[in-house]
């Protein structure tokens, strides 16, 4: 006899897993167009919003740490993508900053949302309250890891 608790299909984290897989697929033969990956993709799409902020600020909103972020910037420099700065105060603080070839990369995946989008499915009602549910779930799982 199985327990239903332990049912795949029964999973919330198994539903977000994949669908998050099939969205970064997606993006990933458009982020090819333009010879970055997912996770170079947002990092970017926070510089794009808010240009010359710390590694861990952006480590903050993208939910990732400086062990994944220090080489993703590192490797984005190597492209001439960004520029990164130690703070002469305190030398933790490493700032980036996009570069020319940065913020014209902006105007090149300016479409990639709406195709994305286009290709879900979903109305945008549904997505409007898929996102803020999800939203609120996330909110929900980081306030009670704070707890911890």
């Amino acid at each position: 006899m199985t327990d239903e608790s332990l049912k795949l299909d029964n999973q919330l984290c198994f539903a977000l897993y994949a669908c998050s897989r099939e969205i970064t697929k997606l993006y990933k033969p458009e982020l090819d167009k333009l010879g970055i990956t997912y996770t170079q993709y947002i990092a970017l799409l926070v510089l794009w919003e808010k240009d010359n902020i710390t590694v861990k600020e952006i480590g903050i909103k993208l939910h990732l740490d400086s062990g994944t972020l220090t080489p993703l910037f590192k490797k984005l420099e190597c492209m001439n993508l960004v520029k990164r700065t130690r703070d002469t105060v305190d030398e933790r603080n490493v700032y980036i900053t996009l570069t020319p070839a940065g913020v014209e990369l902006k105007k090149m995946a300016i479409g990639i949302p709406k195709e994305i989008f286009c290709s879900t499915g979903l109305s945008l009602e549904n997505a409007i309250t898929l996102k803020e549910n999800v939203n609120s779930l996330l909110l929900n799982l980081t306030s009670n890891n704070k707890k911890m």
